[in-house]
């Protein structure tokens, strides 16, 4: 029986399928195998590459089957996708998944420790709580709008609607009233429970020399400098830090053709919060310097005066990725040129 080499595993909650291939690509066998099967499957195999799609679960399968003697590589599924041939089901997945694995150019993604996965999950959580914030501000101005109360928009001005809802001499009847008391009571509650996040996560930079360094950086805070730290893999990763701006997502999908450059909106790939983090911190220094200003021939001054600030917003975004990119390969802090503000 010739020796399998690669083998691919496509995921699943219960049902698992594999495909395993010699050192050609020709097939060797295909096999179902349930969840309780897996382990003891792979432990009988020979040391071989095992390659799985990154998605929920992968890097705990990642984990536990490095520590059986396999070399484990995770690939993106927008890059097993080509491989797929014609009808997609588990079989052809798992098949897809073991030709790409062979493929000498494909690019992989590292499998994170426990310790990684877990110093991420304060942000996911964050996520899901400034999410349903946001759902809850977004109610009350709805509800208030049909009374003919508004305020500004911003988290900051809904206090301006909570103090109608709990003045008892407004024109809101009764019956919404109490209605909209439970909505103001588990938005407080919510408010709560992010700023305590958020005090943990500033805890966790002030602690952490590598964040203190991150945050040397103009538009870089706590936030951003322990999210980078949780959340990006190894810098070995990639080559420079255009590579991790590009991974990030700030930079633009590409539509060339002909010799003819053709550049598209911002890519969006990579890690979304990481990338959300630092628009959100751009457009803020963006702000900053055009309400205080800066000098006309400065990088910034330049972009402003000569791109729309979207466009100026993603570019310091991008700048920033770099910086960090930078300073986590090569350590140090940042320290600004003479000609910037």
């Amino acid at each position: 029986m010739t020796e399998v080499s690669t083998i691919g595993l496509d995921l699943a909650k219960n049902v698992f399928q594999v495909h395993g291939a010699n050192a050609t690509g020709a097939p060797v066998f295909r096999k179902k195998l349930r969840r309780d099967q897996v382990l003891a499957f792979f432990a009988a195999q020979p040391s071989c590459l095992v390659a799985m799609e990154a998605c929920p679960g992968a890097h705990h399968w990642g984990r536990v089957i490095s520590k059986l003697g396999h070399t484990v590589k995770l690939i993106a599924p927008a890059y097993v996708k080509p491989f797929v041939k014609r009808q997609k089901n588990d079989a052809a997945d798992a098949e897809a998944i073991c030709e790409a694995a062979q493929r000498p150019t494909m690019r992989f993604v590292a499998v994170k420790s426990e310790a990684k996965q877990a110093s991420a999950v304060i942000f996911r959580t964050r996520d899901v709580l400034v999410g349903q914030r946001t759902q809850l501000i977004n109610a009350i101005r709805g509800h208030l709008a049909e009374y003919g109360l508004i305020a500004p928009q911003g988290p900051f001005h809904v206090e301006r609607l909570i103090a109608q809802i709990e003045d008892p001499d407004s024109d809101i009847p009764v019956a919404a009233r109490a209605c909209l008391a439970v909505l103001v009571s588990a938005l407080r509650h919510l408010q709560e429970q992010t700023a305590a996040l958020d005090a943990e996560i500033a805890k966790r930079a002030k602690d952490d020399e590598t964040a203190r360094r991150l945050m040397s950086v103009p538009g870089i805070g706590p936030l951003i400098a322990t999210a980078i730290e949780a959340l990006a893999p190894p810098t070995e990763t990639f080559r420079s830090g255009r590579d991790f701006a590009a991974w990030v997502g700030l930079t633009p999908v590409q539509r060339s053709t002909g010799g003819k450059e053709r550049l598209g909106r911002t890519s969006r790939m990579g890690e979304r919060t990481l990338r959300r983090l630092l628009i959100i911190a751009a457009s803020a220094v963006v702000r900053w310097a055009k309400r205080k200003g800066v000098p006309a021939e400065s990088w910034l001054g330049r972009m402003l005066t000569r791109k729309p600030p979207m466009l100026v917003i993603v570019a310091v975004a991008n700048k920033n990725a770099r910086i960090a990119w930078a300073l986590l390969t090569k350590g140090g802090i940042y320290r600004a040129p003479a000609a910037t503000a």
